[in-house]
Order: structure tokens, then sequence, then C-alpha cells
């Protein structure tokens, strides 16, 4: 299964100057919770902003460049290879994080995302690609709890695509 996880604001805004636009500890912890033993699909872009491989988790790297990443990581160059492992070993669930790009592309194969919508509007570079919510069914949409370290209203929804 190919599952796109993000957070964004109300205006799709998912990134500014290569981070987040935003403090959410929560949103952390929530993709900690669902990335953790599986695989992590990633642009350069976005595992340079993380600065590491992440553990406890299948670490890839998509880049049409040649720079080096640590052993750990797996760097393919386009994204047929999540295709063809998703054809092969349709139990498993790929977690694609980004960036803008990344998500572009996989965005039509994708069975589910993971969206911590953010009910406010920020200031920032990059947005997650426009979808059709005909196409996907909200699953479940929970209230993440605000608080002093969580300032904002957000939403964890996740949306399955129709059939």
């Amino acid at each position: 299964m190919i599952t796109l996880l993000v957070a964004m604001d109300e205006q799709n805004l998912i990134g500014a100057n290569n981070d987040l636009p935003w403090h959410l500890p929560n949103d952390l912890k929530f993709f900690k919770e669902k990335t953790t033993g599986h695989t992590i699909i990633m642009g350069r872009k976005t595992y340079e902003a993380i600065g590491r491989p992440l553990p406890n988790r299948n670490n890839i790297v998509i880049t049409r460049g040649d720079a080096a990443f640590p052993d750990e990581v797996t760097v393919i160059h386009d994204i047929n290879p999540i295709l063809k492992w998703n054809e092969e070993y349709p139990d498993e669930e790929y977690f694609v994080i980004g960036g803008a790009t990344i998500f572009e592309q996989v965005l039509p194969y994708a069975d589910r995302m993971y969206i911590t919508l953010i009910k406010d509007t920020f200031e920032g570079d990059t947005y997650f690609p426009p979808f059709s919510a005909a196409e996907w069914t909200v699953t479940t949409k929970e209230k993440g709890k605000k608080d002093a370290k969580n300032p904002y209203n957000y939403y964890f929804i996740q949306y399955d695509r129709k059939g």
C-alpha cells in the first residue's frame, strides 16, 4: 500500500525554506507512530531537512543526482521501484513523506493519505498538490489536542482511495 503522510495548513502549504512552517509536537509523534517499522520514501531535499536516516525505518531517498548518503539509506532515481515494490508486496505499507515533487509524482498511485490539517494559514513556498475529494473517502477524522506546546487547532485525517 502506498500511503502519503503530510501536514498542511488550510491552503495546502507544507513547507517554508525546506522546513516546516509550524511547530506541532503531536504531529511529529503521530508521524513516528505511523512510520516506525515501515519504509519511508522521501526526496533529497526532505532528507536533507531531516538531516539523518530516521531510526527503526527503512529510509529510501529519491534523487536525480548522485549525492552520497549513509549506508542505511537506499537511493532510487524515480518512482518506478516504489510501484514495483507495491505490486510485489501489497501487504507492506510504503510511506511517502515529501516533498512536493515526490507527492505530485506518487499521488496518482497512492492508496491512502494521512493528512494533519492545521486550521490556520502560514507563510511558505511549498504546497501539497491538488487532489479531488471525489476520489477519496474520509475514513477517520480526529481532532488533535491543543495546548501550550501544540498551539493550533488541527485534525488527523485518514483518506482512503475509493474503488
